[in-house]
């Protein structure tokens, strides 16, 4: 590996790169700069060559050429091992550019924001910026190339240990960067303008799903195992992660987590928080057998109640809560096994509980004010990608159709709500019945809605008498409002539309049972 003699700095984000290019003079290295990143050099006793001096090309078309020029590019890609190019740069008086310095203009943060117009958009594509990082890292063997300024200080110290060279390995792991970087960027322009039908379209008419979609992640982990022993698996991570969510949660302890682990865990955590007071849910298989919130603030006595639900299935579940972990919940959840425990915090007496099941799964993942954006998610098929919005949707009392001739008491309105928080993550077709704050019975998965409603009240442990029963979605006939009544329930939530919706209000008037339509589906498959 030769000695960097030169590099070419031209950035967007100037942090760090006058110290960094300060200790790269000190190394006898030369810079040729553009723009605003030479005069910020300049400006602080740095020396630089204009890039338009060194190609004898001026800048022009207000910037947009500057760097596309044969001097640069060949000095990027001509390779030094072999003969014929280092003939070729030298009878054009083209030098060897060992080191590039770039980052992109910022056209995800300019997108992002409300104001942002069409013209912004476009002039933040950058050009010169991604064919310089392309070239530099295609030529890896040779030259160096930074696009992250957390990678200046570790190249500086390597380049003073090795007397200004760069080991391979180091200029392979820049060079992937780059290609990461470079297709994030280009994701990131094509999903913009994908959204837009036509030239000129108006903001309200461009599309929420754009022509093609491009995601990119982020490795946090190789698995052990995907769904099953034989399958192989990994984790990745949204490079930006807004909310809290089991992407951005830490283990504190236990195992490593596994595919299924991650997925329940993902469940769980979904579903604390739609609640606001204290909550504790445990998810079994991706589905919900225990849920309960506590008015009085009492952690531990919603984890008791929600493990009352189906403590059999809770048995090797995923226990998540919206509140800290005190000592009391903690020494609850140690009194059976579950595989992992999900919260925004737990304090220090709680962890000295939970440090004796070194197995269990602590993962830490804060709840703020705000917990829920709107976003986009996908599902994978064979040959495809399902992609929607996020199911954010919670339809409040105030917005509900009474349409029986009784009309939900206080209380039942408040266990309606509750059930209808629960039943949107359940699968389906899932029906839920609960009473004061508390899931009773969970049917979920059936193939019939009637077979899930006689479901849950089988897994009932406690008396499904004076329940409420939330339906994700319409019954298609009378047979499972007649089984909700017969297992004593009061008070029925559910999306209504069916073209027998007349016969569902009849049956329900017949048992007396207050009925509510809420306008929105839930299925979750």
């Amino acid at each position: 590996m030769a000695m960097i003699k030169k590099a070419l700095v031209s950035v967007s984000d100037k942090a760090g790169i006058v110290e960094f290019c300060k200790e790269l003079s000190n190394l006898g290295v030369e810079i040729l700069s553009t723009g605003g990143t030479a005069r910020l050099l300049r400006e602080n006793g740095i020396a630089v060559t204009d890039v338009a001096d060194y190609t004898g090309f001026p800048e022009m078309l207000d910037g947009r050429v500057k760097t596309l020029h044969p001097k640069i590019h060949g000095g990027l890609l001509g390779r030094r091992d072999l003969p014929a190019h280092r003939e070729k740069m030298a009878a054009h008086g083209i030098d060897p550019i060992d080191l590039v310095v770039v980052n992109l203009y910022p056209f995800e943060a300019t997108v992002a924001k409300p104001d942002c117009t069409f013209a912004d958009a476009i002039e933040n594509i950058d050009i010169g910026g991604p064919t310089m990082l392309r070239s530099a890292a295609k030529n890896f063997r040779d030259v160096t190339v930074i696009i992250d300024p957390a990678d200046y200080q570790p190249v500086a110290a390597e380049m003073a240990r090795r007397q200004g060279e760069v080991s391979p390995a180091t200029n392979f792991r820049l060079a992937k960067k780059v290609f990461q970087a470079t297709a994030r960027y280009d994701a990131a322009i094509s999903n913009y303008l994908g959204t837009f039908p036509e030239l000129d379209c108006p903001d309200e008419e461009r599309l929420t799903f754009p022509e093609t979609f491009t995601y990119q992640g982020v490795k946090a982990q190789d698995l052990r195992y995907g769904e099953n022993p034989h399958q192989q698996a990994a984790f990745y991570r949204d490079l930006k992660i807004t909310e809290p969510c089991i992407g951005g949660a830490v283990q504190l302890q236990g195992k490593e987590l596994s595919f299924n682990n991650i997925l329940d865990c993902n469940a769980a955590f979904e579903l604390v928080k739609e609640f606001s007071i204290p909550a504790a849910v445990i998810i079994k298989h991706n589905n919900p057998c225990g849920a309960a919130q506590s008015p009085d603030g009492q952690l531990a006595n919603a984890y008791r109640q929600a493990r009352a639900c189906d403590p059999v299935s809770a048995f090797g579940g995923i226990a998540a809560f919206n509140a800290s972990v005190d000592r009391e919940t903690a020494t609850e959840i140690s009194s059976t096994f579950i595989e992992a425990v999900i919260a925004p915090e737990f304090t220090p007496e709680a962890r000295e509980v939970l440090a004796a099941k070194t197995a269990l799964r602590l993962l830490q993942a804060p709840i703020g004010a705000e917990t829920v954006k709107p976003g986009l998610e996908f599902k994978k098929v064979v040959g495809g990608l399902l992609l929607q919005d996020r199911d954010l949707r919670l339809t409040p009392p105030e917005a509900w159709k009474t349409v029986t001739k009784r009309a939900p008491t206080d209380e039942e309105v408040r266990d309606l709500l509750f059930v209808w928080k629960v039943c949107k993550h359940v699968k389906s077709n899932a029906i839920v019945f609960a009473r004061d704050n508390q899931l009773v019975g969970v049917g979920a998965g059936q193939m019939s809605r009637v077979d899930s409603v006689k479901l849950a009240v089988m897994k009932a442990l406690s008396s499904t008498e004076g329940t409420v029963v939330g339906s994700d979605a319409f019954f298609p006939f009378r047979d499972g409002i007649d089984a909700a009544a017969e297992a004593g329930a009061t008070a029925i939530i559910q999306p209504g539309g069916s073209a027998r919706d007349e016969e569902a209000i009849a049956a329900a008037d017949e048992h007396n049972l207050a009925m509510v339509f809420t306008g929105t589906r839930h299925f979750k498959h």
